[in-house]
């Protein structure tokens, strides 16, 4: 792979290093009906094409609506590049996609608001700190939404010749005609994908949890952090649900599951119901309409990012880092390790498709296994034999007497 030249183009090259800041031009809106939910407009807004074709077509393959959102938005990070760089969609090469990543790592995420914790681990938590910029994740989602919209158009022979996005061929042939009984090959990383580290779940121990609830102000909160941890559903799944969704007798949820879309239940405990009728006694109207709402203002639904900011603000009173997901992960800890419920008992109320993703959930807490270290070095240390080895305890007793047994 040749480097690009991009030593005469001072506003690539800046992209690239973060000296020229990226125009935040255009802007993703919802879509007229459900076979165009979403829009990508240019800076004076006028709607791009060749980004709503890609969009009917992801909608007749049957994406759910928030794969085709984040994809709207890696989209629209790919095409203020374009713009800034004055290179059209159906020109752009590598050279573009090396700007685009390179802004990607240097760039700061306006989606984190509170000031990031400094680098290493959060001592608390044992979490990593998030950092101000995006992360490997994000940048490889971006990478891969804009691979598919080129594919999409040189499918129908539109579009440059050579996907701007390269792809790893050892990627393609390590899971192609794949046994799931096989254990998965190791293959390099695609060109300008970011290594993105495979880390163990973390959930919140009971002390820690107790303390982090006490920090939400409001029955809402309450609620919600008691319904995540008692039915180990998703944040979107959970942020979905109707009131009509719960049923009290059964002392369960219908959510819609992520992957699938399919209705399934999940459990709620006594506790959860008793905070949920406690919030739900503040509604005008508690017969129907969304389950989770805005208290400040006019009510409306409760994005995912106004839930993230609850447990934003506890985390910046506790110095924690504890996200919506790892709620999720305490869940499916205390469901392993409850002792009632088998390994696949609880991939099904997880809602996992494979028993090897529940199976991770076994690993142990990292604080319990220091406590386990702690408790191996304090115990007192036996006193050492007075004898060497090897001699018969009768011999000893007989020369130094029955008091030096």
């Amino acid at each position: 792979m040749t480097e690009p030249d991009t030593s005469e183009d001072p506003v690539r090259r800046g992209l690239r290093t973060g000296e020229v800041p990226l125009a935040r031009v255009g802007k993703v809106r919802t879509g007229p009906g459900p076979t165009e939910p979403y829009l990508l407009l240019d800076g004076k807004g006028r709607v791009v094409e060749p980004v709503s074709a890609w969009v009917r077509y992801m909608v007749v393959g049957d994406h759910s609506p928030r794969t085709i959102r984040s994809y709207c938005y890696a989209a629209l990070t790919w095409f203020r590049v374009l713009w800034q760089l004055e290179v059209g969609w159906d020109l752009a090469t590598e050279a573009e996609t090396a700007a685009l990543v390179g802004w990607l790592r240097v760039a700061p995420n306006p989606q984190r608001r509170l000031k990031a914790g400094a680098p290493g681990v959060n001592l608390k938590t044992g979490k990593p700190n998030l950092g101000v910029g995006y992360g490997a994740a994000t940048i490889n989602l971006t990478l891969a939404a804009v691979h598919g919209f080129y594919e999409f158009h040189a499918h129908w022979a539109r579009g440059p010749v050579v996907n701007p996005v390269p792809e790893s061929p050892a990627r393609r042939r390590a899971l192609a005609q794949r046994s799931p009984l096989e254990p998965r090959q190791a293959y390099r990383r695609g060109a300008y994908r970011q290594r993105a580290l495979s880390r163990a779940p973390r959930s919140i121990p009971d002390a820690m949890w107790e303390e982090f609830f006490a920090q939400m102000p409001s029955d809402r909160d309450r609620a919600l952090l008691a319904c995540f941890v008692s039915s180990g559903a998703r944040a979107e799944e959970m942020l979905g649900a109707q009131i009509e969704d719960v049923d009290w007798a059964g002392q369960r949820m219908s959510v819609v599951s992520k992957g699938s879309r399919e209705r399934r239940l999940v459990p709620l405990s006594p506790e959860a119901l008793m905070w949920l009728g406690r919030y739900l006694r503040g509604f005008d109207d508690a017969s129907s309409g969304p389950l989770w709402r805005t208290v400040r203002g006019e009510p409306s639904p409760l994005t995912y990012g106004a839930a993230r900011r609850v447990l934003q603000r506890a985390n910046g009173r506790l110095g924690t880092n504890w996200t919506l997901h790892d709620l999720r992960h305490t869940a499916a800890m205390r469901m392993v390790n409850s002792g009632v419920l088998t390994l696949p008992e609880v991939q099904v109320v997880l809602g996992h498709a494979d028993l090897r993703t529940t199976s991770i959930y076994t690993t142990p807490r990292i604080e319990e296994v220091i406590d386990k270290v702690h408790e191996h070095y304090s115990r007192p240390t036996p006193p050492p034999p007075r004898f060497a080895t090897g001699y018969a305890a009768e011999d000893i007793a007989i020369v130094f007497g029955d008091a030096h047994e």
